[in-house]
């Protein structure tokens, strides 16, 4: 028999890497003055345009402010000539499409723009809390079906474990973001609950195979350890369907259009975190869990024991 990875053992050091990812997205929270929420979630308008000539960030902003009296945020690379130029909502009815012409009007005084290939996005501030409270309803939504679904298909520990791994699938998602500064929109939400579904499908793929061998567990064989066999029996296959998946999925980011690659990015990060939430944390924790209720099931048990004895 092959020998088998004491996973259970190692379940903190497994836990390790996402915490460390969600204090480091914490921390950026705070430096970056919160998430980068797209026009989608806060209103207002964003403007992508190619400019020509030299400029920094806080040059374009100058200009805008001048022109519109608005604090914009300004987003440019110094590898390319798109500046992303977003704007608060200051009219309900059209989200500050008002001053789309102000500002290129004021940009093309100063600098050579690209008329042909300026790209406007608009929502009223209304429409912006709307898709935030939306957003967050079906994904709570999302997450209490499948917690009913496993409670009903395993026990009510695994599904207490399968949620807590989701969890800290979406952490490490908004955490990514927020280290990288990346504009949060409907894109991100979309691709989430795609991981989500994604997934809890490898998580309860190992939780079947630990309820097969749940049954048929040797009286010498510990919880934790038919659990580690358990991983190990699904290990190749969860491998295999994450690096196939991800295979096509970092194919569409490289190759595809800006839209696309919103949705790629957020995709690759949670297939990722998602199978090794699901291999290391998932059943490792259910694992030492299910094995302490048992065991002091078994100490009561004897106690009760002991107790009638000594009526007799």
């Amino acid at each position: 028999m092959n020998k088998v990875f004491d996973y259970t053992a190692n379940k903190i050091k497994f836990l390790l890497l996402p915490i460390v990812i969600i204090v480091l997205g914490i921390v950026m929270y705070f430096v970056h003055g919160g998430f980068n929420f797209d026009v989608e979630f806060v209103g207002g308008i964003r403007i992508q345009v190619d400019v020509e000539g030299d400029y920094t960030s806080k040059d374009i902003s100058d200009i805008i402010k001048d022109a519109t009296g608005l604090d914009a945020t300004v987003q440019s690379s110094p590898a390319s000539d798109t500046v992303v130029i977003k704007l608060p909502a200051t009219n309900d009815e059209d989200g500050g499409e008002a001053n789309k012409d102000k500002v290129l009007s004021a940009l093309a005084e100063k600098y050579t723009i690209d008329e042909n290939a300026v790209e406007v996005q608009s929502a009223s501030a209304s429409f912006g809390k709307e898709v935030q409270t939306k957003a967050l309803t079906y994904t709570l939504f999302a997450i209490l079906c499948i917690l009913i679904y496993i409670i009903i298909r395993f026990e009510w520990r695994s599904g207490v474990m399968a949620v807590i791994a989701l969890a800290i699938n979406v952490l490490v998602m908004a955490a990514v973001y927020t280290i990288t500064n990346i504009a949060l929109n409907t894109t991100f939400i979309a691709a989430m609950l795609t991981v989500v579904g994604y997934s809890i499908n490898n998580t309860i793929v190992i939780f079947d195979r630990i309820r097969e061998n749940l049954k048929s567990r040797k009286r010498t064989e510990s919880i934790r350890e038919m659990t580690n066999r358990s991983i190990t029996e699904t290990l190749g296959r969860t491998i295999n369907s994450t690096i196939t998946t991800l295979i096509t999925v970092v194919l569409i980011y490289i190759l595809g259009v800006n839209t696309i690659k919103q949705f790629a990015l957020p995709l690759i990060i949670g297939i990722v975190i998602g199978a090794y939430t699901s291999i290391f944390i998932a059943s490792t924790f259910w694992a030492d869990w299910k094995e302490s209720d048992a065991k002091a099931k078994a100490q009561a048990a004897a106690e009760r024991r002991a107790a009638n004895k000594k009526k007799k």
